[in-house]
């Protein structure tokens, strides 16, 4: 009888898997027992945040989205920034420009003049007559209005340099008072502390392992609220933020923010500073109407 190869490799990814998503299972159990439904006293002093911008209202990441969360009195906009190959910070969700636009291509390996022919499209996949912005026109439209939460990609080998690039651009706009900087990467965020310890930073996290001193961020990373110390929030995927894990982060002193919800009466209710969505319209109304 042949013995069977086993590929160690697979083994460990695959169990390294099963193991992730054991403990995220766990971890989401005890949110699933709050209440729906957020207390509209709670909402009152909550920031309402535009995720790209407020994709719920046009198209994600684009300059009239942007307007549209301004307008709809968003207090915050959430955007992506990626790095081109002649080194531009543009705005978008993606590594390429396939799902966004009519043409296909990693941004690390375009120019800005080649992304600057395509256009964005719409829900439909119709091309329309607006093109994929840059940082610097970002700022320029916002102008302090509001303040901008930008998301820097993670930079494993293709964004060398963005945390330094980025923060350049904000200085040079003098726009560090209005502008907080999130990623789910460790690297970014220290990279950036280093740079510029005045800038304001946020930690993204999908979920934090139940029990164990981890959080899954898109890697499985090693977790103390010493090491997050220049943080000044958590921004947590709001299926696993638990009450008691929120409860630890206000000890510290720290915000939470979670994301990414739509509806005011079926979000948790949940003692947090933020919420990321894409409708701000209708987190604006509900707050509104909180007596």
């Amino acid at each position: 009888m042949k013995k069977l190869k086993v590929n160690k490799k697979w083994v460990i990814g695959v169990s390294t898997l099963a193991v992730v998503v054991g403990y995220f299972i766990i971890s989401v159990v005890p949110n699933m027992f709050v209440k729906k439904g957020i207390e509209p006293e709670k909402v009152r002093n909550m920031k309402i945040i535009a995720h790209r911008g407020g994709a719920g209202l046009g198209i994600e990441n684009t300059l009239s989205c942007i307007e549209k969360g301004i307008a709809c009195g968003a207090d915050m906009i959430e955007i992506d920034v990626h790095l081109t190959k002649d080194g531009h910070l543009l705005v978008c969700h993606d590594q390429t420009v396939d799902r966004t636009t009519n043409g296909k291509g990693k941004i690390s390996e375009m120019t800005l003049e080649e992304i600057r022919k395509l256009s964005v499209v719409d829900a439909s996949g119709l091309p329309t007559e607006e093109h994929l912005p840059t940082l610097t026109e970002v700022l320029e439209m916002i102008d302090g209005r509001v303040t901008l939460l930008i998301e820097i990609k993670r930079t494993k080998k293709i964004y060398q340099g963005i945390e330094e690039k980025v923060v350049n651009e904000i200085e040079k706009f003098q726009a560090s008072s209005w502008v907080i900087i999130q990623s789910f990467n460790d690297s970014v965020l220290e990279n950036i502390h280093a740079i510029n310890p005045q800038q304001r930073l946020e930690k993204l996290i999908i979920c934090k392992f139940w029990g164990l001193p981890f959080i899954f961020d898109g890697t499985i990373t090693k977790f103390n609220f010493k090491k997050y110390n220049y943080v000044s929030s958590f921004n947590i995927f709001f299926k696993s933020a638990s009450p008691r894990f929120i409860k630890n982060i206000h000890k510290q002193g720290k915000e939470v923010k979670i994301w990414t919800l739509d509806e005011p009466e079926k979000t948790p209710n949940l003692p947090v500073q933020g919420v990321i969505t894409d409708r701000p319209d209708l987190w604006n109304k509900f707050k509104k109407n909180t007596p």
